[in-house]
């Protein structure tokens, strides 16, 4: 599925045709970046407050920048937000490398939180794929919102799985994920989740944010040797 022929989303009712889509993720809906050269101490994404709020399987997120400031999970449209202009919450003082790598990217950030997702089968994880609801109340002519992930952890034979059609396997994608790995996808295009057949808990960071020449110039600068 490409831009051209996505219709209007059955999510939030928009038509990405209205808004700056981003050159580096037309063709195929993500793109995969150099590897961070900088380490992230275990402390500052395990001592976070996190919350018990499902998504892609048996997970736990800890909110660093949301609508208003405050620990929680909810879309930015309940605070009548748009996805964008994040606000630090009290978990960004105890991960400031976090914080820090975020604010470097440059372009507007909106939801900024870490994931930890518990161990999961493919099959089990096919039955949590979805698209996220990124652009609810998105203003028309400002840019597509998408996410980029930041692979906290090893978790051998944990992949990202990409579908362009839901049911159809014959479109799927896997992205195999080691620490340190950084991804960029348009997560409302592209139907998504995380397999984890390991024994220890998957952390990643994820940060919505607002595609912009800004955010095209990081990933081109960002881009694979």
């Amino acid at each position: 599925m490409t831009y051209t022929d996505m219709t209007t989303t059955a999510l939030t009712n928009v038509n990405p045709a209205d808004y700056y889509h981003l050159d580096a993720l037309r063709e195929n809906g993500y793109c995969v970046l150099r590897d961070a050269d900088f380490a992230i101490p275990e402390e500052e994404f395990m001592d976070m407050e996190y919350m018990d709020w499902k998504s892609g399987g048996d997970t736990n997120f800890a909110p660093i920048a949301s609508a208003v400031g405050n620990i929680e999970c909810a879309g930015f449209w309940e605070h009548s937000k748009p996805d964008k202009d994040g606000v630090w919450t009290k978990n960004a003082d105890i991960c400031p490398t976090l914080k820090k790598y975020v604010e470097s990217i440059g372009a507007n950030y909106g939801r900024v939180r870490t994931i930890k997702l518990n161990p999961q089968s493919y099959e089990t994880a096919l039955t949590q794929i979805h698209l996220d609801d990124n652009n609810r109340i998105n203003p028309k002519g400002t840019g597509w919102v998408v996410r980029t992930w930041l692979e906290l952890t090893e978790t051998p034979g944990a992949a990202m799985i990409l579908r362009h059609v839901k049911d159809d396997p014959d479109t799927e994608v896997r992205l195999p994920l080691h620490k340190g790995m950084r991804y960029v996808v348009d997560s409302q295009r592209m139907y998504h989740v995380v397999m984890n057949p390991t024994d220890a808990a998957r952390y990643s960071l994820i940060t919505s944010i607002e595609s912009t020449p800004l955010l095209g110039e990081w990933i081109q600068n960002n881009a694979p040797a």
